[in-house]
């Protein structure tokens, strides 16, 4: 079996998971629940959609 190379097809490790229940979801944390890589646009549209909903923005992108 082929150890995969790309840093990027790693899980990520536990201690750097977390469900928000620890603290504050930031807006970061909510565009990389997303599955998707920050951006300044992915970042203000979930500071808006933090705003709007709270932490429950968060379970509007996950499954």
């Amino acid at each position: 079996m082929n150890e995969p190379t790309d840093v990027d097809s790693y899980p990520t490790p536990d201690h750097l998971l977390h469900t928000g229940a620890e603290h504050p979801v930031d807006p970061e944390d909510l565009v990389m629940a997303s599955g998707r890589t920050p951006t300044p646009a992915l970042i203000e549209k979930a500071r808006q959609d933090l705003a709007k909903y709270g932490a429950a923005a968060v379970e509007r992108v996950l499954p």
